[in-house]
Formats: C-alpha cells, structure tokens, sequence
C-alpha cells in the first residue's frame, strides 16, 4: 500500500515514548485492565467490518470465543499500537501494510508468527512480511502499479512501451496550449513509488541482498541511470509541463484520463473507484514490456494479519490468522471487498470471475518487487523524493540526479541507523 512508508517516522517517534513509559514502569499496572480472557479484540478499517462480522461465527464456535470488532482506520491503529500496547489498550489482532510491518515488528511492537500451510503462500508472499527471518504478519491481500486504459479510445491495451511511444505521436492527444507535446500515455514519474518500476525493470535496485542490505544502495548503477533517462526523455520531449510538477502531477494524469486525453496510464488498484465513479469505460492490464526487453517492476505492496506483541492471547490471536487466511475465508473476502487476495488458491479463484482489474494485478505483481520492509527503507524514499523531478527538469543530467540521491540517501542512513 503506497501511502503506507509515509507513517514510518510517527512509529518512530512513538517508539521512543513507549521506551520512556516502560522505564518509568508506567502502563504495564494497567496492562489488559478491563479485557475479558473469553474475548479477542480484532481491529479493522470500516470497509471490512462487514466481512470479518459474517465470518467469525464459526471461528466462536470452534474455539469457544467472543470476538469483538473495533472499527479504526489501519493507519491510527498501528501508529496508537506503540501507546495503547503497554497501556492494554491495544487489541489483539489487527491489520498492517507490508512496509509498516519490519520497522513494527523490530521495534517490538508486533509478535513473531507462523503461516498457515493452508493459506497457500509463494516466496514473494513469505517475502513481504519476513524480517531478519522471522514472520510478523499473515498476507492478506496483494496490491502493485497497474495500467489502464481507455476502452473507447484504444480497441486493446498497449503491450509494449514501443507501442505507447508511437501512440503518443498522435495528434489526437496533442496538449492544447503547449506545441508538441502529447497526453496519450502518462505515469506519475515525479513520484519514486511509481518510478521505482522503471528503475528497477533497467536494472536498478533499492537495497543489494534482495532489499534487506541498507548498506548497497543500487538507484544510481548502469541501469537506474538508463531507466532515468528514459523517463527524463518523455518529460522533456514528450509530456506537458504539468507533469513535472511534483505536487500535482498525480491530479494532472487523472484529469487527462478521465477526461479522454490521455488513452493509457499507470495508476494503482485503489483509484478504480474514481474512473467507475467518472463513468469511464475503462480497462485494465498489465504495464507493457520495456524497450530493454524486460518486465516493468512495480513494488508488491499489500496487507497483512498482525498480532499485537501486547496481547496476552496470543495462541488465540495466531488461530484467527490461520482461519481468516485460509481458502474459504480468503475467497470470502475477495467477492466482500475485491481486493485480490494473498492466499494463492483464493487468487486462482478469483481469476475465474473475469474481473480485469483482478487478473491485471495478479499478472503485475507476478514481475514486481517486494518492497523492503526494513526501517532505512523510508530514507529511499526521502532521497528519492526529487530524483526524477532534477532530472526531468534539466537541473541534473541523469547520472547527477541519481547520483545526488543516493548521496542523501546514504548519510540519512549513516546518521539515523548507524552504529
């Protein structure tokens, strides 16, 4: 989930409020004051309430429990967890996005698990909520970058970057107001989380040792610098001037699209709503191939089922993550909310029902990275924040700007994580 590294620092800063209770020997007098042993409390946003309501009648009966759902968004829920733990305020079970789930679970926060063999996970799965070797989270669902396009402009989706260069030759989608430039294909570049896919299909990386090495920064090798300049080639030769705008370039792609200039873009899973919401008759696929040959990889981002390292039921709290991520219950929840599920026999499942907004992510996600869910990942980010936009701009040739970012990147390392 993209928005989710964006919380790092606020688990951070409440990390070391909990350090400062747990010296004072503050919170633990009222650890779990008020909680029923009988009870398992279950923390989930509104759009799951429904969900985890109509399927934890058989998990009561089979264990003899009452579960009690709290609604709260995620976000609050995990940044409260550092707070409310100690004071036995937290609940027992709650959700987590990927990349909150190593800093969470390193910070002490979150308790070790067990996947179920019955959730039927692959490695990229294991992947993503593996930290130092150990499990703090059972996947539930899968997100990454996807492509759509516009159904009434183009009979299918462009397969290939070629394709979408000649696409934007188009006077059909030449930019008013701004001679030669064109809105038939638009990515939100400025944004490293959507870029990263280019970086790394050229052969950047973010982290050596499959993301868990801070040590090796890999955004300014041969590769990433060539994923750079072809992203710099479409701003300057290309694109209008508002897609450089780092702010608003994201507001800019949605205008085109759901206004019939731009015929393909590069967006996620959650911002469907909004084109069904626009009427447009849209389609979804998989990012064409890059003209290096190789497959666009997206960052492999997601949810998953947590137990808080505070609970006193912790047995009881690992049980629930075995039953909400097994086939049944993992089907169940793509038909409640259409998010395409962790479990991979739900997720063949759900192939069958034709949805294209389904397959594209399932197809995506099968070339995307797994985003590193260690602490330094939130300084890429920070580094990488103007990467792009230097570049693009002309300020910095390719090189420089990668060059400059990982510069930064490595001295915030040095300095917040050194030894």
């Amino acid at each position: 989930m993209k928005k989710g590294w964006k919380r790092f620092g606020l688990g951070l800063v409440a990390a070391s409020a909990v350090l400062a209770l747990t010296a004072c020997g503050g919170g633990k007098d009222k650890k779990d004051e008020g909680k029923k042993d009988d009870t398992l409390e279950v923390s989930v946003a509104k759009g799951y309430v429904k969900y985890v309501n109509e399927i934890k009648g058989d998990f009561e009966k089979e264990n003899g429990i009452k579960v009690k759902v709290i609604e709260k968004d995620m976000f609050e829920q995990l940044d409260a967890l550092s707070l409310d733990g100690p004071a036995g305020k937290a609940p027992d079970v709650m959700m987590s996005a990927f990349d909150r789930l190593g800093p969470l679970g390193l910070q002490g926060h979150l308790a070790e698990v067990k996947l179920s063999e019955d959730s039927h996970y692959n490695d990229t799965d294991k992947k993503q909520v593996t930290v130092q070797d150990k499990q703090y989270g059972s996947p539930a669902v899968i997100e990454t970058l996807i492509m759509y396009y516009n159904k009434d402009l183009l009979k299918e989706a462009p397969k290939t970057f070629k394709e979408l260069e000649e696409l934007s030759k188009d006077e059909k989608y030449a930019f008013k107001g701004e001679e030669g430039k064109n809105t038939a294909f638009l990515a939100k570049w400025t944004d490293f989380y959507f870029a990263y896919g280019l970086i790394s299909g050229y052969g950047g990386y973010t982290f050596g040792k499959d993301g868990t090495d801070p040590k090796d920064v890999g955004l300014n090798n041969k590769g990433a610098v060539e994923g750079i300049q072809y992203a710099t080639d479409w701003f300057q030769k290309t694109w209008p001037k508002g897609m450089m705008d780092v702010k608003a370039a994201g507001d800019f792609v949605t205008t085109q699209f759901t206004e019939g200039h731009a015929a393909a873009i590069i967006d996620g899973p959650w911002a469907a709503a909004n084109y069904k919401d626009a009427g447009l008759n849209f389609g979804a696929a998989k990012i064409p191939t890059l003209n290096n040959g190789k497959e666009y990889e997206a960052f492999g981002g997601g949810k998953a089922w947590v137990v808080s390292n505070y609970s006193k039921n912790k047995e009881m709290s690992q049980k629930w993550l075995d039953y909400v991520t097994n086939d049944k219950n993992q089907e169940a929840f793509y038909k409640a909310t259409q998010e395409v599920p962790a479990n991979n026999n739900a997720r063949e499942a759900a192939t069958k029902e034709n949805n294209e907004l389904t397959t594209a992510v399932i197809e995506q996600y099968k070339n995307s990275k797994p985003m590193p869910n260690i602490p330094e990942m939130a300084e890429i980010f920070a580094g990488g924040e103007n990467l792009m936009f230097d570049a693009a701009s002309g300020k910095k040739t390719p090189q420089e700007a990668a060059d400059a970012a990982v510069k930064v990147i490595k001295e915030n390392i040095d300095q917040k994580y050194g030894e």
